[in-house]
């Protein structure tokens, strides 16, 4: 397996020795043993990995040193507005709250104005997480209806109910209580 010369096997031991971070150290280790001739499953044997993982990371390496070796990728969630446009927001949904007729009413709303105004497009949780982290609230109470007015109520209350029909009590004597179709035994008696 071929590994670039940007460090000798001491630089390495000498790496290994100071590194304090796992997947680094695991990494390293793996550049190590190439460099000293071992093949990729004969490492992967001994570091309990892959061995297309030690391919990956050699190659890394060969590309772009110590530097290569290192994680790429940030983790958790990375926020996609400064605070300038955070506060644009902020005015924005104030704004909005003040006028009792319109307003933004569901998350795509402001999901969609964001990708307006900012070109960005977050996800609908996203975008409630953005909410969140703006101190307010996804949750509002629903919209009332026309019918829970208090005057509409109370003429309810005080309109006469239609008594409803009563069917007749179906009451058949004797039945029998076995389930089945037959009829009763006593009906057999008076012939």
């Amino acid at each position: 397996m071929h590994v670039a010369n940007h460090h000798s096997i001491e630089q390495l031991k000498r790496l290994v020795r100071k590194q304090t971070d796992a997947r680094m150290l695991l990494r390293l280790q793996m550049v190590m043993l190439a460099k000293k001739g071992r093949t990729a499953p004969e490492i992967a044997r001994t570091l309990s990995v892959s061995r297309r993982t030690v391919q990956f990371w050699v190659r890394c390496y060969n590309t772009g040193g110590l530097e290569g070796l290192r994680d790429r990728r940030k983790g958790g969630n990375q926020r996609k507005l400064d605070d300038a446009q955070e506060q644009q927001i902020i005015a924005y949904l104030n704004q909005q709250a003040a006028d009792p007729h319109g307003g933004v009413r569901r998350g795509e709303d402001l999901r969609q104005w964001i990708r307006s105004q900012f070109g960005v497009l977050y996800s609908l949780p996203g975008t409630y997480d953005l909410l969140h982290r703006l101190g307010y609230s996804c949750l509002m109470p629903r919209p009332r209806h026309k019918n829970t007015d208090p005057e509409t109520q109370a003429a309810f209350k005080k309109k006469p109910r239609p008594k409803s029909r009563r069917l007749p009590i179906n009451t058949r004597a004797n039945r029998s209580k076995s389930g089945s179709r037959t009829r009763p035994g006593s009906a057999n008696r008076g012939r």
